[in-house]
């Protein structure tokens, strides 16, 4: 166990073991395989099987499992919780599919988020993936991201908040000349989705190692363990000879996941 988890009234975590980001994206990731398509019941049936992290205190899962209803719809929540687990929307689409991208990231997260926020993150998290994978520009990847989080903001409140500070914080990475963990805290804090979805896209297109990218972000602060999941994800697909095959097999050995095989399955349904 995890010193600080033990006896925690919640859950006793081991280290190494994955957290409901993780076993939600396993769910996306299933719902995808068995239907070829990304689509809301379907995910919220996967969602349903999850068991991390169900609480009152994470009103947005607290209140899914509550309700036990796999088609459920909400427009409440902006919060990255969906963003996280974008990976698969990503892996499926390719980026030249933007309204396939924006619409499957939308069936994937509102059976928890349905703010402008959140679809604005998720749509931006799995377009932004999807362009890595394609083996895009950084600059082209960040456009690719503010286009989709763009049309799904605006679809949903006519705004675009999410797609302007992607922007903004890249454009301030880029100048950056040493990104360091107290530097970013202080400049970009992860505390909501203006800053935690932006961040962690700029870090995954400014750096160059997952391995990097995930350290620095972790040690930033706040929501820290989000921006080092989307970060990491973004690079893992631009820089894949940089994600850490230690870190990987200590968290396949707690964990059983074979995320490995599931990225081979999903990449042959794109």
């Amino acid at each position: 166990m995890i010193p600080r988890y033990v006896g925690n009234a919640k859950r006793e975590w081991r280290v190494g073991e994955t957290t409901d980001d993780t076993e939600r994206t396993v769910a996306v990731a299933r719902a995808i395989l068995k239907h070829g398509t990304v689509e809301h019941t379907a995910v919220g049936r996967e969602l349903l099987e999850c068991v991390k992290c169900i609480h009152p205190g994470l009103r947005s899962l607290w209140e899914f499992h509550q309700a036990g209803d796999p088609a459920r719809v909400t427009d409440r929540h902006d919060g990255c919780g969906a963003a996280i687990r974008m990976a698969p929307v990503g892996i499926l689409y390719r980026s030249d599919r933007l309204n396939d991208i924006v619409a499957g990231a939308r069936e994937a997260s509102i059976s928890t988020h349905g703010g402008p926020l959140a679809l604005g993150g998720a749509a931006a998290v799995a377009a932004a993936i999807s362009a890595a994978i394609d083996e895009r520009s950084p600059s082209e990847i960040v456009a690719i991201a503010e286009h989709a989080a763009a049309q799904a903001e605006h679809e949903r409140s006519g705004t675009r908040k999410l797609a302007d500070a992607l922007g903004a914080v890249h454009a301030d990475l880029a100048r950056s000349t040493d990104l360091g963990p107290d530097d970013l805290a202080a400049h970009h804090f992860p505390a909501d989705p203006l800053t935690i979805v932006p961040l962690a896209i700029a870090l995954g297109t400014v750096c160059h190692s997952a391995d990097a990218a995930i350290l620095l972000a972790a040690n930033i602060g706040g929501d820290s363990d989000s921006v080092a999941s989307i970060a990491g994800a973004i690079l893992g697909a631009r820089h894949p000879q940089t994600v850490n095959d230690e870190w990987y097999a200590i968290v396949e050995k707690i964990n059983a996941h074979n995320l490995a095989q599931f990225a081979l399955d999903l990449s042959q349904l794109r």
